[in-house]
């Protein structure tokens, strides 16, 4: 299986599940249950703070979305969803789709978590070379 992203119009999730009020209920649920464990919520990348509003949710785990000829349901287990900024969240899949072992050869939720590290530290090399500059 690969964990390449394939272009919406030939991706039912991405097309048709991400605009499913299934996913929008779930969605909601997800970071009010993170706010109420946490007491905030943080981009898995960066670390910043924020909330429904700018974070998009990754998905390490597709198990729980199901397709049927009722619609779609939303059963992702909390730890099958990050919270990611659009720009972090652009990152990962940029480095997952041009990186052959985290594309085909590891599990997504392995590719997300390599991905997810990477970038991370390369994030704070850059801070640490720009203070330094």
């Amino acid at each position: 299986m690969s964990n390449h992203r394939r272009p919406a119009r030939l991706n039912s999730y991405r097309g048709h599940y991400l605009h499913s009020l299934a996913w929008f209920a779930r969605r909601a649920r997800w970071f009010a249950e993170e706010q109420l464990e946490h007491g905030e919520v943080r981009c898995a990348l960066c670390r910043g703070v924020g909330t429904d509003r700018t974070f998009e949710l990754h998905h390490l785990d597709y198990r729980g979305v199901i397709e049927s000829s009722h619609g779609w349901a939303a059963h992702e287990h909390h730890d099958d969803l990050v919270a990611l900024h659009p720009r972090c969240h652009e990152w990962v899949h940029t480095l997952i789709d041009r990186d052959k072992a985290l594309s085909g050869l590891v599990s997504r939720r392995a590719a997300s978590a390599q991905a997810i590290a990477r970038l991370r530290t390369k994030v704070a090399q850059t801070l640490t070379d720009g203070e330094t500059a």
